[in-house]
């Protein structure tokens, strides 16, 4: 019960500024126009959410059961819907998901991208995003993040020469 209330605390200390704060107006330009740029060279689409905590609601449901990983990977399941990642045409959609409460970063495909990238692949990709954040480089985790899942579109889901620039879904990062 201890572990859930310090959870509780430390989710409830921290705001959409601490979102803000992390990924500041400069560079979410910047990482706005790098997915635009990356949409251009592929079919898929790429979000970006950075969450500063969980809802209270996640939290409180921390027990023996469910592990704040656990919980976590719900979270970025659940925006993965709500954002309408799942929802692309070719089934290629990929989110970039990341806690700042917890330092935790998940990474959600499409089964269509899924079935071409391994578990392996995405772990190590998650790995290295979490060496840069855990260095406070934000910009050069999430750039790298951006490049890899971009050459991985590249190389099974090529834009298509007729389809012109198609874009499901928002180019910008959530900060909440």
């Amino acid at each position: 019960m201890m572990n859930k209330f310090k959870a509780l605390i430390k989710h409830l200390w921290l705001d959409a500024s601490d979102s803000r704060r992390a990924i500041p107006p400069e560079l979410l330009q910047r990482l706005t126009a790098r997915v635009a740029a990356s949409e251009q060279r592929h079919s898929g689409q790429i979000r970006i959410c950075v969450e500063a905590s969980l809802p209270a609601s996640y939290v409180w449901r921390l027990d023996r059961h469910n592990t704040m990983a656990a919980l976590i990977r719900q979270r970025a399941l659940t925006l993965f819907g709500k954002l309408r990642v799942w929802d692309t045409e070719h089934n290629n959609g990929v989110l970039i998901y990341v806690l700042l409460a917890e330092h935790a970063i998940e990474m959600v495909a499409d089964r269509g991208l899924m079935r071409h990238v391994s578990p392996a692949q995405w772990q190590a990709m998650v790995a290295r995003m979490g060496h840069a954040f855990r260095e406070q480089r934000h910009e050069d985790g999430l750039t790298q993040a951006l490049e890899e899942i971009s050459a991985l579109l590249v190389q099974h889901f090529p834009a298509l020469a007729d389809a012109g620039a198609h874009n499901e879904l928002p180019d910008a990062p959530l900060l909440q």
